[in-house]
Formats: structure tokens, sequence, C-alpha cells
């Protein structure tokens, strides 16, 4: 049984034509912490090989202790040039599954039927779901099985408008992630903007940006263990 990471293949931002993709830290974070815990892990994506690094995310960490061990792991380089198609993922086989952010998801993960499927089918074989930053994203369209909105009444945080303000994106993302949990009756959380703030509500495990990773790993780790 396996830790999988859903990542995005999307890797353009918006009408911007700058590149985007996966937020390195909201992945190596929680990585690292699960091969340190022995957890096995599987990456994946909607449309499987390589997935798109936000050139950004690698700037914001090139200094980091976190960064220097990635950039000496060659198996985990190699891993993420061949992530697993999402629609071949078995998730019987899958003990919890991670969302990292950044913007990619916003365009790829949120309608992604396979995503919704999975999300869906490991709720209800009680194992945990973990989304940070944008990827809360990936609970939007996800419906319990009265086809209310899996998110409708559940405490969760995400990247926050502020935040999305405070970058200067919130004009050329297609919507904005707080403000559609909260439209779907979700019971949205923060903290300050770039503060560590997670929430658990049963089985599913949100954070709000990149310094939450941390948080949201040790919460998965408590609920396999």
């Amino acid at each position: 049984m396996s830790v999988l990471f859903v990542l995005t293949s999307h890797d353009i931002l918006g009408d911007t034509g700058r590149k985007t993709g996966l937020w390195l830290e909201e992945f190596l974070v929680p990585y690292f912490k699960f091969i340190d815990a022995g957890l096995p892990i599987v990456l994946s994506s909607p449309k499987g090989g390589k997935a798109p690094i936000d050139p950004a995310s690698v700037e914001a960490i090139k200094d980091s202790e976190t960064y220097a061990r990635f950039a000496d792991d060659k198996q985990l380089q190699d891993a993420l040039e061949r992530t697993v198609k999402l629609s071949d993922v078995d998730s019987e086989k899958v003990s919890a599954v991670v969302y990292p952010g950044g913007h990619g998801p916003l365009w790829d993960l949120r309608t992604d039927s396979n995503s919704i499927a999975l999300i869906s089918a490991l709720l209800s074989q009680n194992k945990p779901v973990a989304t940070i930053c944008h990827a809360g994203c990936a609970l939007l369209d996800v419906k319990k099985s009265d086809g209310t909105p899996l998110v409708e009444g559940l405490k969760v945080t995400a990247f926050s408008d502020s935040e999305e303000a405070a970058v200067a994106m919130e004009n050329h993302v297609p919507y904005l992630v707080e403000t559609e949990l909260k439209k779907l009756g979700a019971s949205y959380s923060k903290a300050a903007d770039w503060a560590d703030h997670s929430v658990q509500d049963g089985l599913v495990i949100t954070g709000q940006n990149p310094a939450s990773s941390s948080a949201v790993a040790e919460k998965i780790i408590g609920l396999i263990r």
C-alpha cells in the first residue's frame, strides 16, 4: 500500500505566457517526510509522464536543504519524469492521496474525472485525502453519495484570495479557490498570508499554502498509523 501523489500536468499560466505546474516545496516536503517514515510512494498525473514544475517554485527554495536533497536524488528526479497516468491508478492499492498545489492544478485537477473518482473511492474506503494550497480545487467537483458537494459543511482551507492578490495573479487564474469553496458551502478558514495553517475534518486534510506542507504530511502519517 502506497501514498499516492497526484501532480498536475498543466504547464501554462493562463494568459501570461509564463510556465507553471507543480509548486515544488508542496511536493518535496511531504515526499521526504513519507520517505523518512518508511512509506512507499507512487507519483501520478492526469496525462502521465513528466510532471511540470513551476520555475518560480524552484527559485523560491533553491538555497534550502530540501532542494539540495532533491538535487542529489536522481531516483526522485527520474520519477517526476515518468509519473503514472492517473487513469491507471488502482485505489485499492493506495493508503492515502496527496495533492500538492501550484497554479497548474487550477486548470486540470478540478475537473479531471479520474481524480474525482479517486477521491470518492478513497473516502469510501476510509483512506485519507489531502490537498495543499491551490490543489484544494481538486475537491470542488467531488460529490457525496447524495449528490451534494463534498465540501459542503466540510472544514477546509486552501490558498486564500488575499494570497492570490499578493502575488498579483487574481486576474490571471480561472477562479479563486477560497471563493469557490465558500460558494459550495465549505467551512473555510485561513491564517495570515503565508502562515502555516492546516485543517483536518475526518479523512480530509487541507493546507493553506507552502508553509502548511509539513503539517499536512504529519496529519496523513498520523491517520495511516
